[in-house]
C-alpha cells in the first residue's frame, strides 16, 4: 500500500530522502523515455538495408551498339549510365564536385554535425524538412538505399548507413561510387554518360570548365541545364569555378579562362538514334535472348556488322529520291485534274527499302526499312513481303544453265496461253500466235469456271528467237515463261531455295515472273550467293555481345555452304553485267565498274526493284505503296525509278573498294559467237561478241544467218 503524503509532511522529511526520490522520479520518467527511443530507433532501423550488398551493388548501366568501326550508333538504357574507375575521371572533375557537394569530404566521417544542426534549424522555421545539409556519403547512402521522401525517420537511416559506408570504405572507393551514381539531367546518370550527352567526349577528355559544369548540374540538373537554361547554367558554373579557386583547387588564371568559355547549346549526336530500323531488329533479337533486364539494365557492349557511314547516305539518297517521285506524281495529278487539291494528292506516299549485305561472311552493312521509323516502325527489308517481279528471273536462268542451257541457246520470245484444268496450269498447245491464242480461248469466255492466263511482256512486242543472255539483258517475260514451262515450276522453286529465298514459292509457270511474295532481305542473300561462286552465307547483323565485365556472351560463327557448281554460277553473272552494261539497268553503269545486277517491276507495277552486286557486296532497293497501290507515273520501271538512287548510295559505298571483276573459275572457256544466231561468229557477222560457256557446251557450228 503506497503511504500518501500531504505538502506538511513532505516538508517535515529528512532533504535525503527528499533528494532520492526525485533521482527516482527523475530515473523513472527517464528509462521510459529512453526504451520509448529504443523501441523508435528500433522500428526506425529494422528495415535499413546492409551496406555488404554494396560490394555487389550493380547500377542499372547502359548497354551500347556500336558499327563495323566501333563508332556507337545507339544504346539501350532506363538509366542512360556506364561505370568509370576513378582514376579516369579528371581531377578537375573530382575537386569540383567536392568543393560544391562537400568541401570537408575527406575529413569527417560521413556525417557533419555543423550541417546537420544548421539544416534542422531551417526545418524547424519552416515546419518542414526542406534543407539539406548532407554529405557525399550521405547522398551515396540515399541515392544506392532510399526513397527520395522527405521525412526524419529516413534523414536518420540516412545519418546511418553513412556512418556504416564511412566504417568499411574508403574515402577514394565512395567518390568513386558516387560520381557513377549521380544525376546529370536528360536521362544519364554518372560522369561518363554525362560527359558524352552534354560534351560528345569521354569523361578523361573534360576541360576544367567542362568538369565545373557538370558539378553545377548535380542540385537540379533540369534547373542549370545549359539546354533549357543557358544563363543560368553559366552563372551556376561560375558559382562552381569560385568555390574551386577559393578552396585553392585552381588559379586566378585557371578561373579567369574557364568562367569565359562557352557552354553546350545542344546535346551530343551520341544520343541521337541513328539506323533505327538495323537497332531494332537488333533489340528484338536480343531482347528475346537475354531479356529485357540485361539488354536495357546490363552494359552490354554491342558490336555489330552496321557501317554506319554508308547507312547514313542510304537514308539521305532513299528520301531524297522519293520525296521527288512524291512531288512528280501530284504534278502529274494535277495535270491531270487542275481542280485536284495538293493535300489529297498527297495523302500516301511512297515508301522504300534498302539493304547491302557482304557477299563472303552475310554482314549486313546497310538496312533501311522505310523513309520515317518515328511515323512507321513497320521494317520493310524484314517483315514487307512484296512480288519480286523480274529480279526473280535469274534464279530461272540458273536452273536453265543447270539443264543444259547456255548463254547462247536460242529461246523463244514468242506468245503463249495457260489454262487450268482444276488441278495444274496447262499450256494451251497450239497457240503460238495472238489471234490463235483469241480463237483456242473464245468459246470459254463466258465460263466462269474456266481460267485462262496469258502473259506478255512490258512493251507488248515478242522479238522471236533471241539468246538466253539477250532474253536475260532484256528482261523478257515470255522467255522466262517458256523457260519455267520446260524446265518446270518445282525446279525453278527449289533452286530459288538453294540460293537463299525462305519464304513459301508457287511452284507454277508465272514464278518465273515474280508473283511469289518475298522480302528485300530474303532477296539480296541469295544475290549474295550468287556473287559468292554459288556458295551460300547467312546473313548477320551481330558480331559480339559483352557483359559489363568485358565476358563475351555470344560471337557470331559463319556459315557457308556451297550450293552450285561456280561454272554456272559465273555464266549466269557474266549475263548479269550485261542487264548493267546494255539492258534495263544500264543507267547503273555509271558506276563504271563490274557490277551484276537485275531489275524488277511486279504486276500492276506495284512495286519496284534493282539489285545489283560486286564480288564483295549485294544490295536491294525496293520501291512501293504500303497498300499495294500501283505507281502511276508514265514509263517509270525498276530501272528508272529505283536504279538511280542505288547507284548514288552504292557510288559512296564502293568508293574505297578496289574495282575487282568476279572470278572466272576453271573450267570456262571465252568464245566469240554471233549474238543473232548465237553461234561461232564468222568474219562477215557484222557483229561479234565474247561470251563465257562451261567447257565442253561451247557452240561448235558457225554463224550461217545472211547479214
Amino acid at each position: 500500500m503506497i503511504k500518501k503524503y500531504r505538502l506538511k509532511e513532505i516538508k517535515d522529511l529528512p532533504s535525503h530522502i527528499i533528494f532520492l526520490r526525485f533521482i527516482y522520479v527523475i530515473t523513472f520518467f527517464s528509462s521510459i523515455a529512453i526504451v520509448s527511443l529504443s523501441l523508435m530507433m528500433r522500428k526506425v532501423l529494422s528495415d535499413i538495408p546492409s551496406i555488404d550488398k554494396l560490394d555487389e551493388y550493380t547500377p542499372s548501366l547502359t548497354s551500347y551498339v556500336y558499327d563495323i568501326n566501333n563508332k556507337v550508333v545507339t544504346q539501350f538504357s532506363i538509366e542512360k549510365r556506364t561505370f568509370v574507375p576513378l582514376e579516369k575521371i579528371p581531377i578537375s572533375l573530382q575537386n569540383a564536385v567536392i568543393a560544391m557537394e562537400d568541401h570537408n569530404f575527406f575529413k569527417h566521417w560521413g556525417i557533419s554535425p555543423r550541417g546537420i544542426m544548421r539544416a534542422l534549424v531551417r526545418d524547424i522555421m519552416h515546419r518542414r524538412v526542406a534543407q539539406g545539409g548532407s554529405t557525399i556519403t550521405q547522398q551515396l547512402s540515399k541515392l544506392i538505399f532510399l526513397k527520395p521522401e522527405k521525412t526524419i525517420t529516413r534523414k536518420i537511416k540516412e545519418m546511418f548507413l553513412s556512418l556504416q559506408i564511412e566504417r568499411n570504405f574508403s574515402k577514394q572507393e565512395i567518390l568513386q561510387m558516387y560520381l557513377n551514381q549521380i544525376y546529370f539531367g536528360g536521362g544519364v546518370y554518372g560522369v561518363r554518360s554525362a560527359a558524352k550527352l552534354y560534351f560528345g567526349k569521354d569523361v578523361g577528355d573534360l576541360t576544367l570548365p567542362e568538369s565545373a559544369l557538370l558539378a553545377a548540374l548535380i542540385p537540379s540538373p533540369e534547373t542549370y541545364s545549359p539546354f533549357n537554361n543557358p544563363e543560368r547554367c553559366r552563372h551556376r558554373r561560375g558559382l562552381v569555378l569560385k568555390r574551386m579557386f577559393n578552396e585553392n583547387y585552381i588559379t586566378q588564371k585557371e578561373f579567369e579562362e574557364a568562367v569565359t568559355a562557352p557552354i553546350p547549346t545542344e546535346r551530343s549526336a551520341l544520343f541521337a538514334m541513328k539506323a533505327p530500323y538495323f537497332v531494332e531488329e537488333i533489340r528484338k533479337d536480343l531482347e528475346a535472348k537475354y531479356g529485357a533486364s540485361q539488354l536495357w539494365k546490363g552494359g552490354l557492349k554491342i558490336y555489330t556488322t552496321l557501317d554506319i557511314e554508308v547507312q547514313k547516305v542510304a537514308e539521305e539518297k532513299m528520301e531524297k529520291y522519293l520525296k521527288y517521285y512524291d512531288e512528280q506524281y501530284v504534278k502529274q495529278i494535277q495535270k491531270e485534274d487542275s481542280d485536284i487539291e495538293v493535300s489529297s494528292a498527297t495523302t500516301l506516299s511512297l515508301q522504300g527499302a534498302f539493304v547491302m549485305m557482304d557477299v563472303k561472311t552475310g554482314a549486313i552493312k546497310a538496312m533501311v526499312g522505310g523513309r520515317d521509323f518515328k511515323k512507321s516502325q513497320f521494317n520493310r527489308v524484314t517483315q514487307a513481303k512484296r512480288q519480286a517481279g523480274s529480279t526473280f528471273k535469274p534464279f530461272v536462268w540458273l536452273s536453265a544453265l543447270m539443264n543444259g542451257y547456255t548463254a547462247a541457246t536460242m529461246v523463244e520470245d514468242s506468245p503463249l496461253a495457260f489454262y487450268y484444268d482444276g488441278k495444274d496450269w496447262r499450256l494451251l498447245e497450239g497457240a503460238t500466235d495472238s489471234y490463235s491464242i483469241d480463237l483456242a480461248i473464245q468459246p470459254f469466255i463466258s465460263n466462269p469456271d474456266f481460267k485462262i492466263w496469258v502473259p506478255s511482256n512490258f512493251d507488248d512486242k515478242f522479238l522471236g528467237r533471241i539468246t538466253l543472255r539477250r532474253g536475260l539483258e532484256l528482261s523478257r517475260n515470255l522467255v522466262s515463261v517458256h523457260l519455267v514451262t520446260k524446265i518446270g515450276p518445282p525446279f525453278v522453286v527449289d533452286v530459288a531455295h538453294r540460293c537463299g529465298i525462305t519464304s513459301g514459292l508457287d511452284a507454277v509457270p508465272s514464278v518465273g515472273l515474280g508473283t511469289s511474295l518475298v522480302t528485300p532481305l530474303e532477296m539480296v542473300n541469295a544475290f549474295a550467293t550468287l556473287a559468292n561462286e554459288g556458295i551460300y552465307v547467312k546473313p548477320f547483323m551481330v558480331i559480339r555481345v559483352l557483359d559489363a565485365r568485358g565476358k563475351i556472351l555470344q560471337e557470331h560463327v559463319p556459315y557457308e555452304e556451297e550450293r552450285f557448281a561456280p561454272q554456272n554460277i559465273y555464266v549466269l553473272l557474266n549475263m548479269m553485267k550485261g542487264v548493267v552494261q546494255r539492258g534495263t539497268g544500264h543507267y547503273v553503269s555509271r558506276l563504271k565498274r563490274p557490277i551484276a545486277g537485275k531489275t524488277g517491276t511486279s504486276q500492276e507495277s506495284k512495286d519496284m526493284w534493282f539489285i545489283g552486286m560486286t564480288p564483295d557486296v549485294a544490295a536491294a532497293g525496293w520501291v512501293g505503296y504500303d497498300d499495294y497501290s500501283s505507281i502511276t507515273l508514265s514509263h517509270w520501271t525498276g530501272g528508272g525509278v529505283v536504279a538511280p538512287w542505288w547507284t548514288e548510295i552504292m557510288g559512296e559505298a564502293l568508293k574505297d573498294m578496289p574495282k575487282t571483276d568476279f572470278p572466272v573459275p576453271e573450267g570456262i572457256v571465252f568464245v566469240t559467237i554471233d549474238p543473232k544466231s548465237g553461234k561461232l561468229a564468222l568474219p562477215t557477222c557484222r557483229k561479234k561478241f565474247l561470251e563465257s560457256f562451261v567447257k565442253g557446251t561451247e557452240p561448235t557450228e558457225f554463224c550461217d544467218l545472211e547479214h
